[in-house]
């Protein structure tokens, strides 16, 4: 036999390495996918309004009307579209100058990295913005985290806001399953491979679910997905804004809520009665009780998304709010009459 000669012979992978490689190859070609959706929705949704740079981010807003200035700022999982697929920026719109943001990371608003985005940072971003438009007291609607956002203005900039309308507020703290969950998402590197991966698909699995718990007891309108569009709320930038704001939401409502007494503006809260987000009575009511210059109003049959279902009461408390109402003349109130604007009836001294 030729001691030079060889023979061929074939190697196999072992399984644990045939898994690791299918993996990697999966997990690269969800990642890409993932991608090529995310440029896709935003060639296909085109920013609806103007974009500013302020303070290296871009920020993205909608503007209508004229008049006293509202400023609406919206929820996590959605973007400024959400005030749009209510109804409710067109109805201020004939009599108020309206604008939405895209808070950072939502919608065409960028969220860089250089700074922790909590909803002060939100505030101090929105609050430059302000002075660049010109946007001199608005009154603040906020809804969800955007409450926050929005508690944040008038605690740091009290001079700078009319009144605030809070609608399905958070404001103190307590345990959050969408925070437990959520928080890897908000991580760099283990987030963003989470992101792009496992993450975005079981984000695509679970959206109808999530928003049909946002709408309970009522049902998802038929103008929510078309409007605010799917593939936007599943980007993985998105996904990432949701995870760091649901992250930041205890700890933000555990400081703020001791500055709660400091607040010198009118408010007016307005929470659904159904709300299974956000507990009503810990949070809504109990800030009421805690404001003297607040007003409150619980929808029944209604949950999270209240500004859909009253969204004439979400406009009238545009104007000034009156003085505090005691909570059983709002409690006491029908479904129909919160959902047209009907005020209450108080008692005469």
């Amino acid at each position: 036999m030729n001691r030079f000669s060889s023979s061929k012979k074939s190697v196999a992978l072992s399984p644990s390495i045939a898994v690791a490689l299918a993996t990697v190859v999966g997990a690269a070609a969800t990642a890409a996918w993932v991608a090529a959706r995310a440029r896709q929705a935003e060639r296909n949704n085109a920013p609806a309004g103007d974009i500013i740079d302020i303070d290296g981010v871009d920020l993205h807003y909608v503007e209508r009307g004229e008049g006293l200035p509202v400023v609406l700022i919206h929820g996590n999982a959605v973007t400024h579209a959400d005030f749009i697929a209510s109804g409710l920026m067109d109805r201020l719109a004939r009599t108020h100058r309206v604008i939405a943001f895209d808070r950072p990371g939502f919608g065409h608003s960028s969220r860089p990295r250089d700074r922790l985005w909590t909803p002060s940072a939100q505030a101090d971003l929105l609050m430059a913005a302000f002075e660049r438009l010109g946007i001199e007291q608005p009154v603040v609607v906020g809804h969800s985290m955007g409450t926050m956002v929005a508690m944040a203005m008038a605690l740091d900039h009290p001079d700078n806001v009319r009144s605030l309308v809070l609608a399905g507020g958070y404001f103190y703290p307590g345990f959050r399953v969408d925070a437990l969950l959520t928080a890897p998402v908000a991580l760099p590197v283990v987030g963003d491979v989470m992101r792009y991966t496992v993450t975005a698909i079981s984000a695509r699995l679970m959206l109808k679910k999530m928003a049909r718990s946002m709408f309970a007891p009522r049902h998802v309108p038929n103008n929510f997905f078309p409007t605010l569009s799917r593939e936007m709320m599943l980007r993985p930038v998105q996904l990432r804004a949701n995870a760091e704001d649901a992250a930041f939401m205890v700890p933000a409502a555990d400081a703020m809520s001791k500055l709660y007494g400091n607040l010198t503006v009118p408010v007016t809260l307005i929470a659904g009665e159904e709300d299974v987000i956000v507990d009503p009575q810990s949070q809504s009511v109990r800030l009421h009780d805690e404001l003297p210059q607040s007003e409150l109003f619980l929808v029944p049959g209604v949950g999270h998304m209240v500004h859909y279902a009253a969204l004439d009461r979400v406009a009238n408390a545009i104007g000034a709010p009156q003085h505090a109402v005691p909570l059983d003349h709002f409690t006491s109130m029908t479904k129909d009459d919160l959902t047209l604007g009907k005020q209450p009836e108080t008692s005469q001294s």
